[in-house]
């Protein structure tokens, strides 16, 4: 497609300059030739806006309008998208996603918090403006995986979503696999490298998976953006000892995000996984994400690569502006927002599936039968055993696997196991996914 000399450049401003905001732009003027031989038109940026002028960027924007208040730049007429790289659910970042769509504007967005939280309302708001609403970069950074899900498989129904999305995480159920260190130690080691901010609390306690997985449950399922119904747990507890468990009972530990149909509803769950090593996802490493979606007609399909950083993420919001320069436009969620259902949300207590339980306790005669009473009381029924050594009188480690048993009685079971005097550690459990 060669660029038309009618057809009137996409005019850009960008709300946020830190490292995906500047990213987009370098992009945007490092791969112009290309992006203008690919959407028969120039994709530029017009206006820009962030909190400090002077601070350099590693960009020039030397005859771009400077907008001190972000509000003010999607009132411009001469920008007809706005790429909100500001974050945060509220606040700003959403003010300037309404008042853009109430300007008639595109928005594109790398804000996965905005987006599980008010994600709905504002497609709805889009929708009847006849704007898009686009976020490629909200969801597993480069991996086109919104793309893949509204488009690439429209013709399947999706049975179950799942993946790593969340890099940080990622990177420290690696690493501490790999050398044997502790959480707290992995995780100073990933704040050195850039991995993990000051404050890692979204990544490691699940949440920012946990909006991202809100995202994907709508466009598998068609349902409202609810992020308040998914059971979020994160990776503060795994322990060196849980993860060399695992290896002996052929398995990984990842911190996943599931999404999937169940008899009770759509279930939505974040929390350390137990998957086989058999399983492809259990050989994703580092800070990579990978999303695997279930569908009817495809089967089984895998979407691998990074899930931030500047590239990546600057990368989907590029896909995005993209889109909207060739005119090309979908709806925001796979169908029209106003169709989208109510979730129907399961409960986590119906989840069914296998459990691995760690016990620690206090090596003495009975605690065996302790346990073994408590899994008959509530129908749970044990797969397998490990206690390796023996240190009488001494907290030692215990090792349970189930077969399948709903959760609701799971808990049942710890809480009656939990009031033992033998027990001397709340235990750790872990769910078993059959992937």
């Amino acid at each position: 497609m060669n660029a038309s000399p009618d057809r009137a450049p996409l005019r850009v401003g960008i709300a946020g300059l830190g490292t995906v905001g500047a990213g987009t732009f370098k992009l945007l003027a490092g791969n112009a030739d290309q992006l203008r031989a690919r959407c028969g038109r120039e994709i530029v940026v017009t206006a820009v806006s962030a909190r400090d002028q002077s601070k350099d960027r590693g960009i020039d924007i030397d005859g771009i309008q400077w907008c001190d208040d972000a509000l003010s730049l999607a009132k411009l007429d001469s920008v007809d998208v706005v790429a909100e790289l500001i974050g945060g659910s509220d606040g700003i970042a959403k003010s300037l996603a309404e008042t853009a769509i109430a300007n008639g504007k595109h928005v594109v967005t790398a804000n996965k918090a905005l987006l599980a939280h008010h994600g709905a309302t504002l497609a709805r708001a889009a929708e009847a403006a006849g704007v898009s609403l686009a976020y490629e970069a909200a969801v597993a950074g480069g991996i086109p995986i919104v793309k893949a899900m509204r488009e690439g498989l429209a013709g399947n129904r999706i049975s179950r979503v799942y993946g790593i999305l969340n890099g940080t995480c990622n990177y420290i159920l690696s690493a501490m696999r790999e050398s044997g260190r502790e959480f707290e130690d992995v995780l100073a080691e990933a704040q050195s490298l850039g991995y993990a901010e000051a404050d890692p609390a979204f990544d490691i306690d699940g949440v920012d998976a946990a909006h991202k997985l809100a995202i994907l449950t709508s466009l598998a399922f068609g349902c409202e953006v609810q992020f308040d119904a998914v059971h979020v747990e994160g990776i503060r507890s795994v322990s060196p000892l849980d993860i060399r468990f695992a290896e002996e009972l052929g398995y990984r530990i990842k911190l996943l995000g599931i999404a999937g149909r169940t008899d009770h509803g759509i279930e939505q769950r974040v929390h350390p996984c137990m998957v086989p090593i058999s399983a492809p996802i259990a050989h994703i490493e580092d800070v990579f994400n990978a999303v695997v979606a279930d569908g009817d007609y495809v089967d089984t399909t895998m979407y691998e690569g990074r899930g931030a950083g500047e590239g990546p993420t600057s990368s989907a919001v590029v896909a995005d502006l993209t889109d909207i320069a060739r005119g090309r436009s979908v709806p925001t969620f796979a169908i029209p927002a106003a169709d989208l259902a109510p979730l129907e949300a399961a409960p986590m207590s119906s989840h069914v599936g296998s459990y691995y339980v760690r016990f620690m306790v206090v090596d003495r005669p009975g605690v065996f039968a302790e346990i073994a009473g408590a899994l008959r009381d509530h129908s749970v029924s044990m797969e397998a055993i490990l206690q390796h050594g023996r240190d009488p009188g001494e907290a030692v480690p215990v090792v349970l696997t189930t077969h399948e048993t709903d959760e609701a009685s799971m808990t049942a079971t710890l809480t009656a196991i939990q009031k033992s005097e033998a027990v001397v550690e709340t235990p750790m459990l872990i769910r078993i996914e059959a992937l």
